[in-house]
């Protein structure tokens, strides 16, 4: 499952992530897990996030920070209107990873791939009980699919260096805390050795 490798969450809007997935080599690494599962004919997922202009599809909680944990000075405020915004550039699945006719597009209005998708269904009905996770961000997104993903009995591997934050403490926090109490953490190398030798087809 490639996770909001989304034009808006790559390229565009904020300048430190940009920075920090083009550094990373996060890219590359997607790509490389995409055409590892593509040759052992392993179904591919892409989760992607898509809102109406006026945010009216998406849970405008209160909180008492933004995504970069900035309080406001004046007390809580309503979550700001996410990118991905339909009918947008931003809203495409950037060019180095292009779904084919195939592949299932999940469009999803929360941070989890599962809230009110039919993510769920889908990977029951085709039989799937082991997810590959890469994309990001890994603190926000990637982190809400997985618990949902465990509570639903789901088996997870989270690709370590195919998923991405540019807050690197938090980074570090979820694939040495968090994650492997509810999943196997490997890297894009390790998984694709997994694929190769397992001869699992889904």
């Amino acid at each position: 499952m490639l996770f909001d490798m989304l034009n808006d969450f790559v390229y565009l809007g904020n300048e430190a992530r940009a920075r920090h997935i083009a550094e990373s080599g996060m890219v590359p690494r997607c790509v490389e897990i995409l055409q590892a599962a593509r040759a052992r004919g392993v179904r591919v997922f892409y989760a992607n996030s898509l809102h109406k202009p006026d945010g009216s599809d998406y849970g405008r909680t209160l909180v008492d920070a933004d995504t970069e944990l900035q309080r406001w000075p004046d007390g809580p405020h309503l979550m700001k209107i996410p990118p991905g915004i339909e009918g947008t550039t931003g809203a495409e699945t950037i060019r180095e990873l292009p779904p084919e006719g195939h592949d299932f597009i999940v469009t999803k209005h929360r941070w989890s791939a599962f809230a009110g998708t039919s993510l769920d269904i889908l990977l029951r009905g085709l039989g799937i009980d082991t997810i590959l996770l890469a994309g990001g961000s890994t603190d926000i997104g990637i982190l809400a699919t997985a618990y949902a993903a465990r509570d639903l009995g789901y088996n997870l591997v989270i690709l370590r260096d195919a998923c991405q934050t540019h807050r690197l403490d938090a980074q570090e926090f979820c694939m040495e805390r968090l994650f492997p109490r509810m999943a196997r953490v490997m890297t894009v190398s390790q998984a694709s050795l997994l694929l190769n030798s397992s001869g699992a087809r889904a």
